[in-house]
Order: C-alpha cells, then sequence, then structure tokens
C-alpha cells in the first residue's frame, strides 16, 4: 500500500522556547519512508534535532528565539509495517493509570459495565462499541485538560477524547491500552487522528470508536499512555500561538474496507 501525507503549522513564538514537534511518521521495520522536513523561522532555515523514543516514535526538538516558525513535512510510505512484539515494560506500563485515562477513577463503572476483561479476547472491541455508541464526535466542546472522566460525564468529545476513554475502561478491567497518533486517509474532518490500541491475545490491535477512517491505511506517528506522550506540538518556555494547521493524508487507489467489529494490526 501506498500512501502521502503532509502536514503545515504555523506557529507564532512570543519569546525564546524549546519546540518539540511530533510529525514524522514513526520508523517501522517493513516501511520504506521518503520525506521531506523542514523549519524556518522568520524565513531562515532552522534544523531541528531528532530524539528518537519507544515504538518508532521521533520527536524533532528546536530550540528558537520569537518570531514567526513554520514547520513543513511531507512524506511517501509504501508497505506495511511489520507488528512489534509487546514487551514486559509495556503490559506493566500501558496498565496503569495516566494523566488523561485515569483508569482508577473508573474502576467500579468499568468493572459494572464489562466485568474482569483480561482474560476475554472480546473485551476490547465491546469497549470500543460501548464509547462509539454513548459518545458525540463534536468539534470544540473539550479542552487540552480534559481527561476519560470528564469526557464520560460530558458525552462529547474528538478522537483525542474517544481514545482516551476507550484506554482507560480497558486498563479499568485490566487490559493493557495505549494510544496513537496517526495520519488518518479517508477521514473527515481531515486533521492528526488519535486511535486506541489493545493487548489482544499476545499482540496489539488498534480499535477506533470514531470509525472515522478505515484503519489499514492509518500511519502511526508517536504512542504512548495518553494525549501528553503523543502531541503533535510540545512547548517548553515562551509562549506560542497557533496560527494555523492543516494535515493531507491520501492512500493511492480506493480506500480499503473497514469491519470495525474486528481487531487489527496497526500498520
Amino acid at each position: 500500500m501506498k500512501r502521502d501525507v503532509s502536514a503545515y503549522l504555523d506557529v507564532q513564538v512570543h519569546a525564546d522556547s524549546e519546540l518539540e514537534f511530533q510529525i514524522a511518521v514513526a520508523r517501522q521495520p517493513g516501511l520504506e519512508l521518503t520525506e521531506t522536513l523542514t523549519f524556518e523561522l522568520d524565513g531562515r532555515a532552522h534544523q531541528a534535532r531528532e530524539v528518537v523514543g519507544p515504538h518508532g516514535t521521533r520527536i524533532h526538538v528546536l530550540r528558537c528565539g520569537a518570531g514567526n516558525l513554520r514547520a513543513g513535512y511531507t512524506a511517501t510510505v509504501i508497505g506495511e509495517a511489520i507488528a512489534e512484539p509487546p514487551s514486559d515494560y509495556d503490559l506493566s506500563i500501558y496498565t496503569r493509570p495516566s494523566r488523561f485515562a485515569e483508569s482508577d477513577r473508573l474502576l467500579a463503572f468499568a468493572a459494572a459495565e464489562f466485568g474482569c476483561g483480561i482474560d476475554n479476547p472480546e473485551t476490547p472491541a465491546q469497549v470500543t462499541a460501548w464509547v462509539n455508541r454513548r459518545l458525540r464526535y463534536a468539534p470544540g466542546t473539550s479542552t487540552p485538560s480534559d481527561g476519560a472522566v470528564e469526557t464520560l460525564l460530558s458525552g462529547t468529545g474528538v478522537c483525542r477524547d474517544f481514545s482516551h476513554l476507550t484506554v482507560a475502561l480497558l486498563r479499568a478491567v485490566g487490559v493493557p491500552a495505549r494510544v496513537a497518533s496517526v495520519y488518518p486517509p479517508g477521514s473527515f474532518p481531515m486533521d492528526f487522528h488519535s486511535v486506541p490500541e489493545a493487548y489482544v491475545q499476545g499482540a496489539w490491535r488498534v480499535f477506533d470508536p470514531t470509525r472515522l477512517a478505515p484503519r489499514s491505511a492509518l500511519l502511526r506517528i508517536a504512542t504512548g499512555r495518553d494525549a501528553s506522550d503523543i502531541a503533535f506540538l510540545g512547548n517548553h518556555g515562551g509562549d506560542i500561538t497557533v496560527n494555523g494547521l492543516w494535515v493531507k493524508a491520501f492512500v493511492a487507489g480506493p480506500l480499503p474496507y473497514d469491519d470495525f467489529e474486528r481487531p487489527l494490526t496497526l500498520a
């Protein structure tokens, strides 16, 4: 499968800062990746430092002064990623509560709704379908500080909120779960997308309670406990304003069909 993706960010930096971008496709075995990544501050090229994280995640760190910063990324990706086997550390860290997936606050609720799911391979699909039914996709109804509990109470959110609630409920019933940021061919609205992954019968399987894009076409960017690990832009220092952002993602040929009820491995 061939996919073409791109992203563009226009950021006003108001004071000296260190910015972290997670917009590059994760490097994984099985993928042939051709890409360009550029940064310009007030029209002058700046070079970022790449930090390699777990699961192929790549963070591009840029120190810059005040000014208008423009980041551009394009990539052509051919092939299918070879699935990474879960490590014992993964199964430990991705079962714990985290900043936006407060599974410890949902233990009683999850047990009442789903029982104990650690030995039931159907639990992740059941939880995902429940979140799909329970939440309404509505841009602008949540804030960057909302976690799974706020999402459950409000009943609305965007992809990160759907992912956080799914992951928190799975962890609450004993199923290791994590989130991934992805490029989503076929999604509307088009943007960076977030999906949950669950440990099912010895492997990570991707689910999508929003059902916005076919999972077999998704391209992994970053992987972590919740949005705090996979944010497309982090800021350490001066204040910034995001003036503009667009994302594009296409697959060569027709979009693949997705039976969202079935587990799938994320490329």
